[in-house]
């Protein structure tokens, strides 16, 4: 399904959801050498990026939008935010210097000077990493359950709710 909204201040909105579910999916590349930043990615609605190394873990959240580019790109987008949440925190120099750090591991991986491995776990199996060397697996129910969608999910299989807004214990409280 193709979305796309404009408003009149000029912000524009497109995005290509996948209506589609498959089984839940993990591709892991292991990025060793220039040309494995090559590799294209597909990254959906619903997957999850992990660089372990670095403790980066890149959660889909409501407004999560697909993309597909290569883990150049990935690498790229991730800098970016680092940056600017670096910059956040001028005034802490621990995390000052752990964005710092961060930021430089992810230009030695651009320039092929650091190896990394890039994960990315999807639960409804739209995410993908197009290379030989990646390794692929489908997601245990367990491990899947785990990870977020970034959007609502219906389960059609099943009449439970997990939580039930109208429950008082779990009521909005001041």
């Amino acid at each position: 399904m193709h979305i796309s909204s404009r408003c009149e201040c000029g912000f524009r909105f497109t995005d290509t959801l996948i209506l589609a579910q498959r089984d839940p999916v993990r591709y892991e590349l292991r990025l060793e050498c220039m040309e494995d930043l090559n590799s294209r990615v597909v990254r959906s609605t619903s997957g999850t990026i992990r660089i372990p190394e670095l403790g980066i873990a890149v959660e889909p959240g409501s407004v999560s939008e697909s993309y597909i580019t290569n883990v150049e790109g990935v690498l790229d987008r991730i800098l970016n935010v680092v940056m600017t949440a670096t910059n956040w925190s001028v005034e802490e120099p621990e995390k000052y210097s752990l964005g710092l750090d961060i930021q430089q591991a992810l230009r030695d991986a651009m320039d092929g000077k650091k190896e990394l491995t890039l994960i990315i776990e999807d639960p409804l199996g739209n995410s993908a990493i197009i290379s030989e060397k990646a390794k692929c697996r489908q997601l245990t129910p367990e491990e899947a359950e785990h990870l977020k969608t970034g959007m609502i999910v219906f389960d059609t299989s099943s009449s439970v709710m997990e939580v039930d807004a109208c429950d008082p214990d779990h009521s909005i409280t001041d």
